[in-house]
Parts: C-alpha cells; sequence; structure tokens
C-alpha cells in the first residue's frame, strides 16, 4: 500500500480570498515503512504573504522570487500522488488550496480524482475524543520529538505527521531491513515454525496447595473490595 504523507503552507487562511500555495511537501510510505521517495518544493504564489502567515512559517516574498509557480510543477505532483491514498492533518484546509490551484489551470480534474485522502485529525478525535489534537499535542501524546520544530514548513511537517501516524496506527509492521529478510519470516509463518525445532521442551512448574490457597484468598478480597466484580472469579 502506497500512502502518501502531504503538508502546505499558504499566503493566508483562505483560498476564496485569493490566497495561494507557498510550499508542498510530501513523504512516502510504502506497506507502513518510511522510503526516501519525497516531493518538496517553494512556489512563488504571485501575490504578497499576510505577515501572520510569515509569523507562522517564517516564508518571504524574497525568498519565493525566483521559485517556479504551481503550473511548472502541476505535472509531476499529480504524477507522485497518483494512486496514493495521502494522509493529511485537517485534510480540508490543504485539499481546499491544492483543488483551488487545480482549477486555475483549468486542465485538471480535483484532487480526489487521482488519489484517496486520509485526515488525521478525524482519526485524533475518534481516538481522543475531547482531547487536544494539534499536530504539537499528538507529538507530546505520542512520545514524537518535534523540538526541531520553531517554525511551520510542509516538508517539516509532513515528516513529523508520517511518524505521528505510524504511533496513532499502531507503529510500523515490521523493523526488518530487507527483503529478503521479510521473505525468510513469511516462509516460516507459512510452515508454522518460528523456533528451532531441536529446541528442549518447555518446562512446566505448577504452583503448590500452599500457593494455590494464597492466590485464592487474594481474590476473595478483590472480590469483596470491588463489590463482586472480580473477573477472575468468573471463570
Amino acid at each position: 500500500m502506497r500512502q502518501i504523507v502531504l503538508d502546505t503552507e499558504t499566503t493566508g487562511l483562505e483560498p476564496a480570498e485569493g490566497h495561494r500555495i507557498i510550499e508542498i511537501g510530501c513523504i512516502e510510505i510504502v506497506n507502513r515503512q518510511r522510503t526516501d521517495n519525497q516531493f518538496h518544493v517553494y512556489l512563488n504564489p504571485d501575490r504578497e504573504i499576510e505577515q501572520g502567515a510569515v509569523d507562522v512559517h517564517g516564508i518571504t516574498n524574497e525568498f519565493l522570487a525566483e521559485r517556479p509557480r504551481f503550473p511548472e510543477v502541476a505535472d509531476r505532483f499529480i504524477t507522485f500522488i497518483s494512486g496514493a491514498e495521502l494522509i493529511i492533518h485537517n485534510a480540508p484546509f490543504d485539499v481546499g488550496f491544492i483543488n483551488h490551484e487545480l482549477e486555475r489551470l483549468q486542465e485538471y480534474d480535483q484532487l480526489e480524482r487521482y488519489c484517496s485522502v486520509l485526515d488525521t485529525l478525524t482519526v485524533a478525535r475518534k481516538k481522543h475524543p475531547g482531547q487536544r489534537n494539534s499536530l504539537d499535542a499528538l507529538c507530546k501524546r505520542y512520545g514524537i520529538n518535534n523540538s526541531h520544530r520553531d517554525l511551520h514548513g510542509a516538508l517539516l511537517d509532513a515528516e513529523i505527521l508520517a511518524d505521528v501516524y505510524l504511533a496513532m496506527t499502531g507503529g510500523q509492521t515490521s523493523l526488518l531491513l530487507s527483503d529478503e529478510g521479510a521473505q525468510k519470516v513469511n516462509a516460516k509463518k507459512s510452515t508454522g515454525i518460528l523456533h528451532a525445532v531441536d529446541r528442549p521442551s518447555i518446562k512446566v512448574i505448577y504452583c503448590s496447595q500452599e500457593e494455590q490457597r494464597a492466590h485464592e484468598l487474594r481474590l476473595d478480597i478483590i472480590d469483596k473490595e470491588s463489590g463482586g466484580r472480580c473477573l477472575w472469579k468468573r471463570g
């Protein structure tokens, strides 16, 4: 399964007010493993960036003056994300801006025609209702180091979100470093042999009657203090 973790930076908050994308950052995940494949570009928006936005991401019009415009990178971007599942935090914001850029060109479909979209903010709100679910809050909750994030940046935030998404949805499925290693494990699983066949038998040690009585006494105490809700006595 191919997934693309995506983030954007913009000149302001509303594409309907003429605001544009100035940075796109994408990180590739294949079968829940991050790869070295990425898409990253700064864009000249042909308009002023609001000061409030500059305060967030630190990107200025002077920095973008010689950068390409969206039409120059649109084909490469669509090719990169096509057929993948996009992983985006607060997806309506980024998708709205991307679709605004695509509509301006009048030769592309909406983003959703090229790929599916998963909103990690929606996922986080379902997993942690009533709690803060910003990217910073999720980093703290899942132990993701974001101390290097002084300002927002599309590629940096995509990298952080990739780690948060994998942690929030169960971590990476394998720590194997090669396909050969994965094939060996899968072969063992298919035969049901996950250990050396000549290892000694496991020694079973049973509890004594005294230990059994002590255990039952402890369960009686737990059952009494819990008002009869001791699960271990329901067997």
